[in-house]
């Protein structure tokens, strides 16, 4: 059976779950289970960060062991997936032994690869972005008066201490080479120029250790260092996949790592050439989405703008979010969230179009067949239309989320329902049925009710609850949406005379814009 690999990033546990960590999961998610519904063994991770000197700093502010921080902030994600009905398969964390395990075994061929030294390390250190820097770095980006770190803007420290280095320089002629010869590893576009331009730059090697702080992996054999805590959480890809007991895991390489672009730096060029020299193979696709605004600002605590998803969860179903997240800004843009703008989109693609399909073509199959299909009669130009449209659908969908275009694909289901309703138009059934033109109102009805089925179960992955109750609706029992596949359930005519709808029931109830 052919595999398929989907992570997100592991969140760090001195921070709260928010809008992006929910954005970046949900995305995930939605691969996930769209690669279940073409019948792939799944493999999707999702997990914490636990370690490195800014969570140690963060518990020590508030009097508890790191632990006690991680315990805390981990019952929050842990609760909060169902929530969204995420599916994930496993759930890592970076202070778990089997973690541990890995990590030492990623060390130990790292330095029997000839990839680690000894030195001693003087330079720049951001603790928010766990980032190195160099002067001439701060000098370029016009931080080095202020002593500001580039990325974040925040103070930077001078370290100088004893260190284990990776030899990342050795390894930048052939990750330029790879990145060239691999056009989608890097997406989307913008990032892989900004990583390829980065690398041409020149790679210095990498401090990976620290003594400074206790809070993390130690190094094997000299434990008064701590490992780099980007080596250590990068790792955790192989860890969850079955690395070390499996060399090569049954899922690895990753077919896809979502993060935010704010991480980009660390998974296309760290991850790659740590991969390199530990003679592994490299994930098949790193994707940096872009971030969110809210209503035109940028999120901070101090705003008090910062979205948090249980709040969400108390305004809106977990599959309205599914969907206007992925609906509103195209994948690795930048976005804005504003309530107005997901009611706007709600009514219009979720309660006008595919909740208006749904309920006025089941309560006209109810009132003009007592909720039977009936059999069928000819076959029109029209009929073939919508016929060819749905399959298009379908081929359009698997390519836009093969290459992450989550609103493409929604945009591409929504021309489908919007051409349902136009056949609905453009047929009139209600006139079919004045007339007693049996064959033909038979024949639009059911070409209405096969397309709302196909269609569901293409929305399956974005509305699983949702998708759930509109498939129940036209299939009569309870379905398992997680149990079905495109091989058994995509085709046209899966149908037959004779089938029985249930009554209509609003699943998209329209919203209030004022309230």
């Amino acid at each position: 059976m052919q595999t398929y690999y989907v992570s997100t990033p592991i969140y760090y546990v001195n921070d709260e779950p928010h809008l992006g960590h929910m954005y970046t999961t949900i995305a995930a998610d939605i691969l996930a289970r769209y690669e279940r519904l073409l019948g792939k063994d799944v493999f999707f991770l999702t997990g914490v960060d636990e370690h490195g000197q800014k969570v140690q700093q963060a518990a020590e502010g508030r009097g508890i062991a790191p632990i006690e921080l991680a315990n805390q902030v981990v019952e929050r994600y842990a609760s909060l997936w169902p929530e969204l009905e995420i599916s994930n398969d496993d759930f890592i964390r970076t202070s778990s032994e089997r973690h541990h395990k890995a990590v030492h075994a990623m060390w130990k061929r790292l330095k029997d690869a000839g990839a680690i030294y000894k030195g001693f390390y003087e330079d720049w250190y951001c603790v928010p972005c766990e980032t190195y820097w160099t002067e001439t770095q701060l000098k370029d980006a016009e931080c080095f008066d202020k002593h500001c770190c580039p990325d974040c803007q925040r103070d930077v420290e001078k370290i100088q201490e004893e260190s284990y280095f990776f030899r990342l320089s050795d390894y930048q002629e052939r990750l330029i080479d790879y990145i060239k010869a691999n056009p989608d590893f890097i997406a989307p576009e913008s990032r892989r120029n900004e990583v390829l331009s980065f690398v041409e730059g020149g790679l210095r090697d990498l401090s990976v250790s620290r003594t400074t702080f206790s809070w993390g992996i130690p190094v094997p054999d000299d434990e008064k260092h701590v490992i780099y805590v980007w080596i250590d959480a990068l790792t955790n890809y192989l860890t969850a996949a079955g690395f070390p007991d499996q060399e090569i895991p049954k899922h690895w390489p990753a077919d896809v790592h979502l993060i935010g672009k704010d991480i980009l730096r660390f998974h296309a060029v760290y991850w790659p050439c740590m991969l390199m020299a530990a003679g592994l193979p490299l994930p098949k696709r790193v994707f940096a989405h872009g971030w969110w605004t809210v209503e035109g600002e940028k999120m901070s605590k101090s705003k008090g703008n910062a979205l948090r998803p249980a709040d969400l969860l108390e305004q809106y179903d977990a599959d309205v979010l599914r969907y206007f997240l992925l609906r509103e800004v195209p994948f690795g843009q930048d976005g804005d969230f504003s309530h107005i703008a997901l009611k706007m989109r709600y009514n219009s693609e979720l309660a006008n179009d595919v909740g208006n399909l749904l309920n006025r073509s089941l309560a006209m199959l109810k009132k003009y067949n007592g909720s039977v299909l009936g059999e069928s009669g000819e076959e029109l130009e029209m009929d073939r239309a919508l016929i060819a449209d749905v399959e298009a659908m379908q081929r359009d969908v698997d390519e836009m989320l093969h290459r992450q275009a989550f609103h493409l694909a929604l945009e591409r289901i929504n021309q489908v329902v919007k051409h349902g309703n136009r056949y609905v138009e453009d047929n009139a059934p209600w006139g079919l049925a004045k007339s007693g033109n049996t064959a033909r109102l038979n024949t639009v009805l059911y070409h209405l009710v096969e397309t709302l089925r196909l269609v569901a179960i293409q929305l399956s992955p974005f509305m699983p609850e949702k998708m759930g109750l509109m498939l129940q609706q036209i299939m009569n029992v309870d379905v398992d949406i997680a149990a079905l596949r495109l091989l058994d359930e995509a085709g046209w005519g899966k149908l037959k005379a004779g089938h029985a709808c249930q009554s209509p029931s609003p699943i998209f109830p329209r919203m209030d814009l004022d309230s």
